[in-house]
C-alpha cells in the first residue's frame, strides 16, 4: 500500500467567511477526511496562504487562520505559502520525500488557484493525487459561478488527467487501509 498523506489546502476563515459554492457540504466532507485519517493514525497536513499586508489573508490576521471546524492538532504540520502551489518554496516536497509520501489527498480552496496549481506541481513531482468529490470549491467570477468552475475542473480538467476524482466513501477506505 502506498504511503498516504491528507494535505488540507488554504480553509482559512476570510475565504470560508466569503460563503465559497457548497461550502457546508465542502466542510463537513474535510471534516470527515480529518477525521477518518486522524482515527487510522494517516497524516493530516495543511496548508496556510499569506497573502500579504493589508489583505485578508495577511499572515498573524483572523482571516489567515485556519478555519476552526477543520483546524489541525497541536501535532499537526503547517505549511506556510505565498504562491498558488503548495509545493513552491514551502518545504512540502522535502517533507513528503523526507517521509516516503507517494500518495496525495487533496482538498481546499480555491480550486481554479491553489488546488489547481497544487495539483498539477504534485503530478509534475509523481506523487499519484487523489481528490475526493465535493472538498474542493471557490466562487463565483465574471465569467463562471462556482458551480461551474468546481465541475469544469473536478470532471475536465484534473480527472483521469491528473488525478483521480472520487467519491469520499471511496477515499475513506483508502484512510482505513494498512500502510
Amino acid at each position: 500500500m502506498r504511503n498516504i498523506v491528507l494535505l488540507v489546502v488554504d480553509v482559512q476563515n476570510a475565504l470560508i467567511n466569503e460563503h465559497p459554492y457548497n461550502e457546508e457540504k465542502v466542510i463537513e466532507n474535510i471534516r470527515q477526511l480529518i477525521s477518518t485519517a486522524r482515527d487510522n493514525k494517516k497524516e493530516v497536513l495543511y496548508v496556510r496562504h499569506d497573502d500579504g499586508k493589508g489583505t485578508e489573508l495577511e499572515k498573524g490576521t483572523d482571516g489567515w487562520q485556519i478555519y476552526s471546524k477543520i483546524a489541525p492538532n497541536e501535532n499537526e504540520l503547517i505549511f506556510e505559502k505565498k504562491y498558488n502551489s503548495a509545493f513552491h518554496k514551502t518545504g512540502l516536497k522535502e517533507y513528503l520525500d523526507r517521509n516516503e509520501i507517494d500518495t496525495i489527498i487533496l482538498v481546499g480552496l480555491q480550486t481554479e488557484y491553489c488546488i489547481d496549481a497544487t495539483c498539477k506541481s504534485a503530478f509534475d513531482h509523481d506523487y499519484k493525487i487523489i481528490i475526493p468529490k465535493e472538498t474542493n470549491t471557490t466562487f463565483d467570477n465574471d465569467y463562471l459561478s462556482g458551480e461551474k468552475l468546481y465541475e469544469f475542473y473536478n470532471y475536465k480538467i484534473w480527472n483521469k488527467r491528473f488525478t483521480e476524482v472520487i467519491s469520499v466513501e471511496e477515499v475513506k477506505k483508502l484512510l482505513t487501509m494498512p500502510t
